[in-house]
């Protein structure tokens, strides 16, 4: 079952950082939020949903 957790994690992790790429945001918010979102997975995708880079 933590494999399943994890696995969906990963796949809205990944979401959102292609989401935060296609967003038109400078480069260094960019970096900024990518590297939030593979350090603080759940709180990074928390954060972003709320106040993050919408795309385009």
């Amino acid at each position: 079952m933590e494999y399943l957790l994890g696995l969906i994690v990963l796949v809205l992790v990944i979401w959102a950082i292609i989401n935060v790429w296609q967003s038109s945001e400078s480069t260094t918010a960019k970096v900024l939020w990518t590297l939030g979102l593979l350090f603080f997975n759940v709180i990074g995708l928390i954060l972003w949903f709320f106040i993050g880079p919408k795309a385009k």
